[in-house]
């Protein structure tokens, strides 16, 4: 029979991250040659990041003739009103897209949780926007969404829902709603594939329980459904944010940020400030700015995948 623990036993001390890493020191010597690889195509060019941004570039693009700023920079990108506008328009962007897509892949995952005749083809049917090519379907959305010769525009003028067709990439109202529409449709099938593999775990003996116990459909996806996908919800609802905030080639091939940088974000408003304009010290400190904030999301990234092991080590 084993003894119960006395009241004065010494639990064991938690481990930081670097006596784990040098706990296993012997097993990194496998992943070696991938870490060095990690520092030249990564870890280098982030350096070397951080220190072009304290330099004004020529627009002749001789970097040895850079001339130190310092933190001007830095000062330059936080003031800019451009940069407002770019940082309003990327939240937009970020959150409506982030929401959008989990709340439709949550429903579609529902939806294929159950089984019904068709059901394997309706699944690959709805994962063909996340296989296609971003810039593929950026091209074709753009050609859908023309002013003159798009199928929206003129579907809309034949049913006699406008008179003339939808200005949808062409006006300030409008534009972004219409790319975060196209981007929506371009990764729920992502949400809806993590939250299918979430589903999958739920007990299908604590649903019926419930359902044995009176709990109704709602009851039983609020109070055992949800809380068995909370990890993956997390996961996924983090792993949109980051990919959204990132985005580049729908809204820069279909729109190029305009009209008037209607449709202007971070990324794509760096790259017009760098290969634009040919500042490459002003991109260089906005680039940096926007690593941190990735970085910030990216730990809590790894916390919310690590939170089991924390527990483990405790």
């Amino acid at each position: 029979m084993r003894k119960p623990a006395s009241a004065g036993a010494v639990r064991p001390r938690k481990l930081n991250i670097l006596q784990r890493i040098w706990k296993h020191r012997h097993d990194y010597l496998y992943v070696l040659p991938s870490i060095g690889v990690m520092l030249l195509v990564i870890a280098y060019p982030v350096y070397y990041t951080v220190y072009l941004s304290f330099f004004n570039t020529p627009p002749n693009l001789a970097l040895e003739d850079k001339i130190y700023v310092g933190l001007d920079n830095y000062w330059r990108v936080i003031t800019a009103e451009s940069v407002h506008e770019a940082t309003w328009n990327t939240w937009v962007w970020t959150l409506w897209s982030t929401f959008l897509a989990f709340v439709i892949g949550f429903a579609a995952a529902l939806a294929l949780n159950h089984e019904f005749r068709g059901r394997g083809l309706l699944r690959g049917t709805l994962l063909v926007p996340y296989v296609i090519s971003a810039v593929a379907a950026a091209y074709i959305w753009r050609w859908i969404f023309h002013s003159d010769f798009g199928v929206v525009g003129a579907i809309s003028v034949a049913l006699g829902i406008t008179e003339r067709p939808i200005n949808f990439l062409d006006n300030v109202d409008i534009v972004m709603p219409s790319l975060i529409a196209v981007n929506v449709w371009k990764e729920f099938p992502f949400a809806m594939i993590m939250m299918l593999a979430g589903l999958q775990t739920v007990p299908e003996q604590l649903l019926r329980a419930a359902q044995v116990d009176g709990a109704n459909a709602w009851q039983r996806f609020w109070h055992v459904t949800v809380p068995h996908v909370k990890g993956v919800t997390l996961v996924t609802v983090l792993l949109l944010l980051v990919t959204n905030l990132n985005s580049f080639t729908i809204p820069y091939i279909m729109t190029g940020g305009g009209p008037a940088g209607a449709s202007e974000i971070w990324i794509t408003h760096i790259y017009q400030i760098a290969f634009g304009r040919i500042r490459f010290g002003l991109a260089s400190a906005y680039s940096v700015i926007l690593f941190v904030i990735m970085m910030g999301m990216g730990y809590f990234y790894v916390r919310a995948l690590t939170r089991g092991d924390d527990r483990s080590h405790g």
